[in-house]
This record gives structure tokens, sequence and C-alpha cells, in this order.
């Protein structure tokens, strides 16, 4: 029998209620671990110290936002490879030109269902 390797998901978002409704939905309905920081900054410390397989990450956020965490992130060769999706309010950001654009994996909109939410990552991601 195959031993399937548990997935760690990095999950960025201010927002500590969406993060910890996230890491409930990940663990629960994924089997997946999840790691979660309010603060994009530290997102990037965590990532460099022990690379996730994927990262959820929020756009609008105090200090440091989604788009400067991506341009750090994608600046880093040895983490750029490393599979986005974005969880957004913001609707022009799930089109499919503006994730390109991004060079993300793919764009979840807020609000989401979290039941659905694993599922709807892993399609994305292709797992």
């Amino acid at each position: 029998m195959e031993v399937i390797a548990q997935k760690t998901i990095l999950v960025i978002d201010d927002d500590y209620y969406i993060c910890d409704v996230l890491k409930t939905c990940l663990e629960i309905f994924g089997g997946c671990k999840a790691i979660t920081t309010l603060y994009a900054e530290e997102g990037l410390d965590i990532v460099a110290e022990n690379p996730p397989d994927a990262i959820v990450l929020d756009i609008l956020m105090p200090n440091m936002d989604g788009f400067a965490f991506l341009k750090k992130l994608q600046a880093n060769p040895q983490i750029a490879d490393i599979p986005v999706v974005l969880l957004t309010a913001r609707a022009d950001l799930t089109d499919p030109q503006a994730i390109a654009k991004l060079g993300v994996n793919g764009a979840i909109a807020k609000p989401f269902h979290p039941v659905k939410l694993f599922s709807e990552i892993s399609q994305i991601l292709g797992w």
C-alpha cells in the first residue's frame, strides 16, 4: 500500500477568524497540516525555514500586502516554485488574466464555502 505524505499548507490572512476556519477546513476535510499567520512578513520567514507544499494568500493586508509578498516569494529562486492560491475579496483577481499576470496558480473568492475549500484548492493545484 502506498503511503501518501501529508501536505502542508501555509495560510496567510490578516483575519484571525479566517485563519482559524481555514486551518480547521484544511485539516478536517483535506487531511493537511495547516500553518497560519496573520502577517505576510512572518509568512516569508516560515516559507524560508520550512517550505510548505502550497500557500493560501490573502491580498488585502496591512503592512506587507499579498502583492508585496508575491514579489518577494517569486524573487527567491529557492522558494519561487511553491504554488500559491489567492483567497481574496477582490473579484477582479479571480479573473484568469489576473491570475496569470500575478503568477499564481489560482484564486478563490471570499466568501468561500468552508466544506468545498480543500477540494477547490486541490483542483487548482492538481492534487
